[in-house]
């Protein structure tokens, strides 16, 4: 098992530990004994980025494990480690918006089960709660200006292997991504269009 150390913190450089390197289809399946990369998964993309010279290509999660992808093979023992900053922020900040239209369809009694949180396909996906009200993208919009503005800290808890993340006064949700650390870092959370079929509620979103 692959100890996932973005878990717990945010470091984009690190001094690690290859465990093995194996030839893959045309790359190097290449297993850390532990990783601050962010496999594919979740509703969000793998991080890239660097494993001493080579290039990380993908990430996955496999079993238990995470499997970096490279370029090049690499040798066992310790390496420096890069993840892309610029992709690891958009991403961040897109999983960090989607919890909040989650969190904005919940006070209105929808219940989000689905997110996509990929850059210009991020959507959240709700069904309606028994007491579900009428939800538009302006009401969503308002509520999640609000928000930001307020500028909630990230808190994040680890317990018998769940994480979970939420912002300031905001429920959590059981969540294995990356997050802004508060919501200032978000930028402007653009609420595009809500489409409904088969009694699932879709709104899809941008970052500007």
């Amino acid at each position: 098992m692959t100890e996932r150390l973005f878990f717990t913190h945010d470091h984009l450089t690190a001094e690690l530990e290859v465990i093995s390197c194996i030839p893959r289809e045309g790359q190097f399946a290449v297993i850390l004994r532990s990783t601050i990369f962010h496999p594919q998964g979740g509703g969000q993309p793998f991080d890239t980025g660097q494993l001493g010279e080579s290039n990380v290509l993908r990430v996955a999660l496999e079993a238990d494990c995470v499997v970096h992808y490279l370029d090049q093979p690499v040798a066992p023992g310790p390496i420096t480690v890069r993840v892309d900053a610029q992709r690891r922020a958009l991403h961040s900040r897109l999983h960090s918006a989607g919890h909040l239209i989650g969190n904005a369809g919940e006070t209105l009694g929808w219940k989000p089960i689905k997110a996509h949180h990929w850059p210009g396909e991020g959507k959240i996906t709700f069904i309606r709660g028994e007491a579900a009200q009428a939800m538009n993208a302006e009401v969503i919009q308002q509520q999640v200006n609000q928000w930001i503005a307020a500028d909630f800290p990230r808190h994040t808890a680890l317990e018998d292997g769940t994480r979970e993340v939420g912002f300031g006064e905001l429920p959590v949700y059981a969540c294995g991504g990356t997050h802004v650390q508060t919501l200032s870092e978000l930028g402007q959370v653009t609420i595009l269009a809500l489409s409904e079929k088969k009694g699932a509620l879709s709104v899809r979103y941008t970052l500007d």
